[in-house]
């Protein structure tokens, strides 16, 4: 794969590279329509498999926020089409990597000696590179070392790129109101988090001893002498990246198994913790060589403030959701509706939340949940087209909701799509026996 000598870091570089990357994708609908008008059966495959290429191939030698953002979309499998899905998730760990003399200069800017000289062997070539930073395997002492380096000028790069998205993410979601930025802030401040491997560092320490005691869960071992800001040294785990796992994965129990230690792994942090690691894609797990879970990226951290966490797992409840009464009141408490909401949007919110949660919800409904039901994930897909298609919806305030949800909704959404990769069955209450 080529390597890159050089990423864009200037606010008029990148949006010089997304103003391409546009003309490119308007050129694509220009030649769909024009044989549509020759061929109306044509269906618009071609068009997504285009454009899902053009704007994945314009991101990946950006990096950054920008590629962080395909990242977090490929994981919407049930919204997005699928052209999108199979290139965006290119971005969790296969995007061209740095080269070898950029790679050392990080070293010397933060470490302050060459990689060499501080491993007993460096492999130059990158074995994964994903979004945010590149992972090297390295040997010391006798041990086998994942080396984690992130591209220059990432965190720099951050807040110009929200700022180019946000005019078509307004557009996009239908967010209205002055107070929208607090979406926008949530956002800008988890990916600054991210590109801090001290924080990283401090964080995957505390979850690995937190969580340890959770059966067919494993950590990498971290080595603060070998980590800075920028670099992330931790123990090197053989294993497959879950979705390699899941796409030859023919035993059911090995499936089962897997589900259950991802499900305990997650519940036992949002309710024992009351702080989830927010990133649940399959670049972010491997599976061992004893079918063992490994979760090895801790960048993304969310705290769940109680004032969010009650109200939203009150929501879960059936007797809460067909209770008219005491389901109006969650939907305040959570800012889903407002105060300043006309009669029409009352009566229109309370029933599309109501929809949603009734449905989203039925894996905390019993003990146990099937999560390889395609019927289940059928219905989440098939709301997902629906609101795409509402007109109604489009007219209304699209300003809704805490700003919790963004990350603690993108959690279960990665979750529910990680355990339907694997095919699980989980029993939903054996988290309870670690808390």
């Amino acid at each position: 794969m080529k390597t890159l000598d050089k990423i864009p870091t200037g606010k008029i570089e990148r949006a010089s590279q997304l103003v391409k990357t546009g003309i490119k994708v308007g050129g694509n609908y220009v030649a769909y329509y024009g044989e549509k008008m020759v061929n109306p059966s044509l269906n618009r495959d071609k068009l997504n498999e285009n454009n899902a290429e053009d704007i994945y191939d314009g991101l990946k030698n950006l990096k950054g926020s920008a590629l962080k953002v395909a990242q977090m979309l490929s994981m919407d499998k049930s919204i997005m089409p699928q052209q999108y899905v199979d290139k965006f998730s290119l971005s969790q760990f296969s995007v061209p990597p740095l080269s070898a003399p950029l790679v050392r200069k990080t070293f010397k800017k933060y470490l302050g000696q060459y990689p060499e000289n501080l491993y007993d062997t460096f492999t130059p070539e990158a074995m994964n590179a994903a979004s945010i930073g590149q992972v090297h395997k390295a040997t010391k002492d006798g041990k086998n070392l994942a080396v984690k380096i992130q591209y220059p000028g990432v965190a720099d790069s951050i807040s110009s790129d929200l700022a180019l998205v946000k005019p078509f993410a307004i557009r996009m979601f239908n967010i209205k109101g002055k107070d929208s930025d607090k979406y926008f802030k949530e956002v800008e401040d988890k990916l600054l988090e991210e590109t801090d491997y001290n924080l990283e560092l401090k964080q995957s320490i505390e979850v690995s001893e937190w969580c340890q005691h959770i059966d067919n869960l494993r950590f990498p071992k971290y080595y603060p002498e070998l980590s800075s800001e920028k670099i992330l040294t931790m123990e090197w785990i053989e294993g497959e990246h879950l979705s390699e796992f899941a796409s030859h994965n023919q035993d059911r129990e090995k499936g089962d198994k897997i589900g259950q230690a991802l499900w305990d792994f997650y519940m036992y942090q949002m309710h024992h913790l009351k702080q989830v690691h927010a990133d649940p894609h399959p670049g972010n797990f491997l599976i061992d060589k004893k079918d063992a879970l490994v979760a090895i990226d801790f960048g993304c951290i969310k705290q769940v403030p109680l004032e969010f966490y009650v109200p939203y797992f009150e929501l879960a409840k059936p007797e809460v959701i067909d209770n008219p009464k005491l389901f109006n009141e969650k939907l305040y408490e959570l800012e889903i509706l407002r105060l300043d909401d006309s009669k029409e949007e009352i009566v229109y919110f309370t029933k599309l939340f109501h929809d949603l949660l009734s449905l989203f919800t039925k894996p905390f409904h019993g003990d146990f949940f099937d999560f390889s039901d395609d019927e289940f994930f059928g219905q989440i897909a098939t709301m997902g087209e629906e609101f795409a298609k509402d007109t109604q919806l489009r007219k209304m305030n699209g300003n809704r909701g805490s700003k919790h949800f963004l990350y603690i909704n993108r959690t279960f959404f990665g979750l529910y799509n990680l355990l339907h990769d694997v095919k699980a069955r989980v029993n939903t209450k054996t988290f309870e026996k670690y808390m």
